[in-house]
């Protein structure tokens, strides 16, 4: 079985290519030293508080707070403003690590200063959706509507009754809250009839016609 490097070399022998040095098979297992995500700093804006014991970060800023653990592979230490996140070993699983651990973090720090949200929009006749008190009503062709109580943090709002508009300071629970509600009525690719995000593309059909 060929191993990464040996496949390279294959491949650049094949196409005519000259090897002659290790830079040509950057990007293969075994020669990343360097998450290219993860070498990157978070910066922490002002009136953003950070806490970091461990492994354990919380983030406070001016929407609420945030709180997470990571691998204790994974090394985040604070200097001044800015957050660096290093790890112990160039296991592979480390490196998705290191990459990964950055963007959660940086995720954190834009959710408690700036907030997430996704818009979704309704289409067909009768379709519509209003909010009562924290829930959102959704009324997508079935026999009855649809109440969904937001997880916590997720703020409804609906424009009109065909936009709805999912808030919230944690941008994983924004996105499956919004999954959830498109999930109600996925658009049919015939009439467009269904919930779609803002600025989906959807791939339409056409209508079948009789004999």
């Amino acid at each position: 079985m060929l191993t990464g490097r040996s496949w390279a070399v294959k491949c650049c022998v094949k196409c005519g290519s000259v090897v002659e040095s290790d830079s040509h098979l950057s990007g293969f297992a075994g020669e990343f030293t360097v998450s290219r995500i993860g070498k990157l700093p978070v910066e922490i804006p002002a009136g953003v508080k950070c806490d970091i014991s461990g492994s354990h970060l919380k983030v406070t800023g001016p929407k609420g707070t945030l709180a997470a653990s990571f691998s204790e592979k994974i090394s985040v230490a604070l200097d001044g403003n800015i957050i660096n996140v290093t790890r112990s070993t160039d296991k592979i699983e480390h490196r998705a690590l290191h990459g990964l651990t950055r963007a959660l973090i940086n995720n954190m720090v834009i959710g408690v200063t700036q907030g997430y949200r996704k818009t979704l929009l309704i289409e067909g006749v009768g379709y519509r959706a209003s909010v009562q008190g924290k829930n959102l009503n959704v009324q997508v062709g079935y026999s009855h509507p649809v109440i969904i109580t937001p997880r916590e943090g997720i703020l409804f709002e609906v424009e009109g009754t065909q936009t709805i508009r999912v808030s919230g300071i944690d941008k994983q629970q924004v996105g499956q809250m919004a999954a959830e509600i498109r999930k109600l009525r996925p658009v049919e690719p015939y009439k467009g009839k269904g919930i779609r995000y803002e600025g989906e593309y959807v791939l339409r059909k056409e209508s079948k016609s009789g004999a």
